[in-house]
């Protein structure tokens, strides 16, 4: 799977999926023409979590004047294991797409660390989740999603 090992947590190839058939070609052809708003609604989602979470767990932030197509909504929390668990057992998904630093996966292990290796990343790694975030997320799911991780982080909630 495009360099993955036995793990698909751990590249040992570094290469890259370039594949496109026409299939697929022509369906973001269509998904063009309507980009930009899929782009607006993503980053109104990111805005209503940003304002309803900042405080329980670390937001992302963009650098003035940049941009994103919030692929993913990734936060930063203290205690993703138990919040994870926590949103599961209320039936809201939620991702960990970036549990291994790339530094200890395979393809870069021969790669030179600093002195200390890579601890922020490390951490990070530790610490990462990603919630629901797509253009059609309402502002009540999302706000059943930004609810039950108040719940949870605060003590408030179970965690099964």
């Amino acid at each position: 799977q495009h360099g993955q090992g036995t793990d698909k947590y751990d590249n040992v190839h570094i290469g890259m999926n370039s594949r496109l058939d026409t299939l697929q070609a022509v369906v973001l052809l269509a998904k063009l023409s309507i980009f930009d708003d899929e782009v607006a609604a993503r980053d109104a989602v990111a805005q209503r979590y940003a304002q309803a979470l900042d405080g329980l767990v670390t937001v992302p932030r963009l650098a003035a004047g940049a941009t994103s197509v919030w692929a993913q909504y990734t936060v930063v929390a203290t205690e993703r294991d138990r919040l994870q668990a926590g949103l599961r057992a209320q039936g809201i998904p939620s991702v960990v797409y970036y549990p291994r630093a790339l530094t200890r996966q395979t393809a870069y292990r021969h790669y030179p660390n600093g002195p200390g290796g890579c601890p922020v990343s490390d951490r990070l790694a530790g610490s990462v989740l990603s919630l629901p975030m797509h253009a059609y997320l309402d502002a009540a799911q999302q706000q059943a999603v930004a609810d039950a991780v108040r719940r949870i982080v605060t003590g408030g909630g179970s965690v099964a």
